[in-house]
């Protein structure tokens, strides 16, 4: 007969943030047991959110059960053919990128000539004036929220809002290797000295309404790409803890990295972070894909009242 281990919300709500900023599992695990928790019962709750967290389900909200470690056994992430083409270098419609180096566990890519400097130079000045705090998305509601593990400012230019998007977006889609309409609109990110993001994965939980209803849209995020809009003196690196990867910012090439299987598996490896910028400033494009054409709330919601009115 299996037991039931109780928690309160607060020890919840402190391992998920502990995991959402890249701590280990283990150093969870050690620092429960140094609060006078049988270790027993600390691991089956931080395995219980790890495994709900790799699973994209919602995770536990006050007890779990003590199991065998035949029922904890998460099935390892199966990594497939990348979606990203193979060679050294990748022929688009209007250029030659360059693949300057490649890893397979993560799959991530870095790239070369994504841009040119004057789309740089153009997209920074067209994102200005439209900068806001950044936000990340909170698991528990799926809501997009000011948080200290992101200092920097950004804004999302809509898909093809105008010509030089239109073209990004056409460009880079074929870089991702999937159709542009799946892809989430052109995100841009501003990172003053100082500024820098806590480790984190892009895809999305399945923990809130907010993030299952977007899955159902659209399907899981499966791939990221980080462009780099212009050159830091020192600092802003970004970096892959579970890889031992820093990906240096140098104006006009690109990190790429996937994260989602044929299975629906998420690579947890993925797990990405921006070191502080110690000098000048950080900008970065970023365009996540998704297995399906992207449909933002707002598109549905509007489809929906159409619907409803005819």
């Amino acid at each position: 007969m299996r037991s039931i281990v109780r928690f309160t919300p607060e020890l919840g709500l402190w391992i998920q943030q502990h995991l959402d900023a890249g701590h280990a599992p283990a150093g969870l695990l050690e620092e429960m047991q140094r609060q006078r928790m049988a270790p027993e019962a600390a691991r089956a709750i931080v395995d219980a959110f790890v495994q709900a967290r790799a699973r994209g389900l919602p995770v536990p909200r006050d007890s779990v059960e003590l199991a065998t470690s035949a029922d904890t056994t998460l099935p390892a992430y199966r990594h497939e053919a990348p979606r990203l083409r193979p060679g050294t270098a990748i022929a688009t419609s209007d250029r030659i990128v360059r693949v300057a180096a490649r890893a397979a566990q993560p799959m991530l890519a870095v790239l070369n000539n994504v841009l040119d400097a004057d789309e740089c130079a153009e997209l920074i000045e067209m994102a200005r004036p439209r900068l806001q705090p950044s936000t990340l998305v909170d698991p528990q509601t799926g809501h997009d929220v000011v948080t200290g593990l992101r200092s920097s400012l950004g804004m999302f230019f809509r898909p093809l809002e105008n010509a030089l998007v239109a073209r990004l977006d056409r460009r880079i889609a074929e870089l991702m290797n999937l159709p542009p309409a799946h892809g989430e609109g052109l995100q841009i990110l501003h990172y003053p000295r100082g500024a820098g993001s806590a480790p984190h994965c892009d895809f999305l939980l399945r923990s809130n309404p907010a993030n299952q209803a977007s899955i159902a849209r659209s399907g899981q995020r499966v791939s990221t790409m980080v462009c780099y809009l212009n050159d830091v003196p020192e600092g802003g690196e970004t970096v892959f803890p579970e890889a031992g990867w820093a990906v240096s910012p140098q104006r006009g090439h690109a990190v790429y990295f996937e994260y989602c299987n044929s299975l629906d598996q998420l690579d947890h490896a993925s797990l990405h972070g921006s070191s502080a910028v110690v000098r000048g400033e950080k900008w970065v494009a970023t365009k996540w894909m998704r297995q399906r054409p992207f449909v933002s709330a707002a598109q549905a919601q509007a489809r929906a009242a159409t619907a409803g009115a005819a």
